[in-house]
């Protein structure tokens, strides 16, 4: 597949690496020189340098044999007009384009039929606040994300020491949580993947992910012993685009504070929130978190457009005693800097926004992606077909038929909007949506072959 990237950046350049190892056919347009060469050194992909809006800069990147573009420059006006140049001189490609904006974004006639032809538009500002409104809606777990509308939800809680997982076997889970339709579909120890079977034991610092029906996530936690206290009072350091969007969904049902340094961002975002406190200061300034009464805060969430910053401030709160903190990273590099910290959890929005990417690029008929664990693993969700041109086709055939390979774990079977416990004698029927686990990114060509879409 050819991909053209429009944007080298943060975004583009972790979108780049995503797909450079998958075999397929990567050009990126930036005006930034040394942000392409920066890239050319670590994958093997062709880069233009120029405007990416301008016809002749994507004439040159050979837009006519591109089949997708994922315009995800910093101007969100560049994103737009590259899309309609494309849609107005070309064949067409199918188009993908960051939008920030919220002015663009909360009128639906703007994308509409008669408005500017984008295929998806995507915001990971506003990906990344529900990602972090999961999290306060589950404070005792490290990652929440939904699949099949909802009525099935992915997530991963940390092992502590001498708490309920540390030392037990996935069988003696499975037993503690019989319901038949929650599932362990990965652990994670030391950031590498461990196979799951009935006989692997838990350890400290594990990172499991188990899958479950929505309405029995709380009862699981409760179970695992992980369902902490409600969250009531929430600091918000950064009241940017991530920061003003999580205060506006958060401010009815919870006590919120934002804490903005630009006095003339912190004017603006007190004019458009009505139930928020704007607090004009430093976020890492620790007389302000005290006279704040930062030791009451149930929830310390560090999302300014600076990594350093997030980090300094979110230990500083947790020193301090906040109860949990979130720290957001656009560089997952500096995950490494956080042992010794106290953060409780990372968001990483170049991940959370990748999913939302990827579910357009894979080809098979794919509902739903998460990223996770930096990019190294992804949650699918998969829609089964009685494809005759395919003979790997999973429809009519029993679970334990399907030669999964290992790291590929089966979490959720979904048919009529039910959930349906899985067994090895379970089998497959056409329009089952499918959720697995596949721990190396490998192995998604081996999903992709299994739920091609009808011919």
């Amino acid at each position: 597949m050819k991909i053209l990237i429009l944007g080298a950046g943060v975004t583009g350049s972790s979108v780049a690496e995503a797909f450079a190892s998958e075999e397929n056919d990567i050009v990126v347009i930036d005006f930034r020189q040394e942000l392409l060469d920066a890239l050319k050194d670590r994958f093997d992909i062709a880069t233009v340098t120029g405007n990416a809006a301008h016809p002749s800069v994507l004439q040159q990147a050979g837009i006519d044999n591109t089949d997708i573009v994922i315009a995800v420059t910093d101007s969100d006006e560049t994103n737009m007009l590259a899309c309609l140049i494309i849609n107005a001189l070309h064949n067409r490609p199918k188009t993908i384009a960051r939008v920030r904006a919220i002015d663009y974004l909360k009128n639906p006639k703007l994308f509409g039929p008669n408005g500017i032809p984008v295929d998806i538009v995507i915001s990971p500002e506003q990906i990344v606040m529900e990602s972090i409104r999961n999290l306060i809606e589950f404070p005792g777990v490290l990652h929440i994300s939904d699949f099949a509308g909802g009525l099935v939800r992915l997530f991963s809680v940390k092992v502590i020491e001498n708490g309920f997982l540390t030392g037990k076997k996935i069988k003696t889970l499975k037993e503690r949580l019989s319901d038949g339709k929650t599932r362990v579909v990965a652990i994670f120890r030391q950031g590498k993947p461990i196979c799951v079977s009935g006989e692997v034991s838990i350890e400290t610092d594990d990172e499991v992910f188990f899958v479950a029906p929505r309405t029995e996530v709380l009862r699981v936690l409760r179970e695992l012993d992980k369902l902490e206290a409600p969250i009531k009072r929430i600091i918000i350091a950064g009241g940017g685009h991530i920061g003003k969007r999580l205060a506006l969904a958060l401010e009815h049902d919870y006590q919120v504070k934002i804490i903005e340094k630009d006095p003339i961002r912190a004017n603006k975002i007190a004019n458009d929130l009505h139930h928020t406190v704007v607090l004009l200061g430093d976020c890492a300034d620790e007389a302000l978190l005290l006279d704040e009464s930062i030791e009451s805060a149930d929830l310390f969430c560090a999302i300014t457009e600076n990594d350093g910053v997030n980090i300094i401030s979110a230990s500083l709160a947790k020193s301090l005693g906040a109860r949990k903190t979130i720290c957001l990273l656009n560089h997952k590099s500096y995950t490494k800097l956080l042992p010794g910290t106290g953060i409780d959890v990372t968001v990483l929005p170049n991940q959370e926004t990748l999913g939302s990417i990827l579910k357009y690029i894979r080809r098979g008929d794919v509902e739903q992606v998460t990223s996770l664990c930096g990019g190294t693993a992804e949650a699918i969700e998969a829609i089964a077909h009685d494809n005759h041109n395919n003979e790997g086709s999973v429809v009519g055939r029993r679970v334990d038929s399907i030669n999964f390979p290992p790291g590929i774990v089966m979490g959720a079977l979904i048919r009529n909007q039910q959930v349906i416990p899985i067994h090895h004698d379970t089998l497959f029927a056409e329009n089952d949506h499918v959720i697995m686990f596949a721990m190396e990114k490998k192995l998604v060509s081996y999903i992709e072959a299994l739920f091609q879409p009808l011919a």
